[in-house]
């Protein structure tokens, strides 16, 4: 995998060729907390169903996740930081302007990227995140103390047992991850949510009991819209056909 620096750390990343005609257009994934490029991105099939449809495809590991650095001080994981991640990356890639999705809190990255350089985004795809981009913090830290438990055995509750057995499932850097959840815990003010001018695509699983209603905060944007992706959790909703062909019918429609 192909690396570039940001600030101090080293990030990975794949870049993609579109298949078939190439409509200039590239699109930059961002994956959600505890994944990877490859988990979110790559298995799920979104790579090959976005090269399909002409696109250059571009993702990276997080900083804490994949083959990426992984600081342990809970202050190198605020939004603002992992969203300046995204950025270099387009400055090292030379790309001046891309749509940009992200899942969970690749989308709550994707929102503060919108805001923070509006001028890099043509649109903005926020998955499996509604509301709570606003009200809420994220994931709560009860996650962290799972993460730092000797065994998924010793984790209580539904949630952070979840998301214990997700990060050992993909091979996480537990004290990256607990790291993260501490250090990555802002909403979105609403002076930020104001500056994103783009269409905006806010997709949410009806089962997903994490991410908050995505048509409250699709009324909020000046561009918004909101999908719905019928029967799906906030786990089952990432790959789902209802989601993929939502998000190719969104960037074909938007200008």
């Amino acid at each position: 995998m192909p690396e570039f620096r940001s600030g101090d750390l080293t990030l990975f990343y794949i870049d993609e060729p579109p298949v078939g005609q190439d409509r200039r257009e590239p699109i930059l994934l961002i994956h959600g907390f505890a994944s990877n490029h490859a988990v979110n991105w790559v298995n799920t099939g979104w790579v090959k169903a976005l090269q399909a449809d002409g696109r250059r495809v571009i993702a990276l590991d997080n900083r804490g996740h994949g083959r990426s650095d992984k600081p342990r001080r809970p202050e190198d994981y605020h939004t603002d930081l992992m969203a300046t991640d995204a950025v270099r990356l387009l400055d090292h890639l030379g790309l001046e302007r891309v749509d940009v999705m992200g899942y969970s809190m690749g989308a709550r990255i994707t929102a503060f990227l919108a805001s923070m350089a509006p001028e890099r985004t043509r649109s903005a795809l926020l998955g499996g995140l509604g509301i709570h981009l606003l009200d809420g913090t994220g994931l709560p830290q009860s996650i962290a103390d799972a993460l730092e438990a000797p065994s998924l055995d010793a984790v209580s509750g539904a949630m952070p047992r979840m998301f214990r057995r997700f990060a050992d499932a993909t091979g996480g850097d537990l004290g990256a991850l607990a790291a993260c959840i501490r250090g990555s815990r802002q909403s979105l003010s609403t002076e930020r949510l104001a500056r994103i001018l783009v269409p905006v695509l806010v997709s949410v699983g009806t089962r997903d009991d994490i991410a908050g209603d995505p048509h409250a905060l699709a009324r909020l944007l000046i561009q918004g819209r909101a999908l719905d992706i019928p029967d799906r959790d906030h786990n089952l909703a990432v790959g789902d056909k209802v989601h993929k062909a939502g998000v190719l019918a969104f960037l074909a429609e938007r200008p």
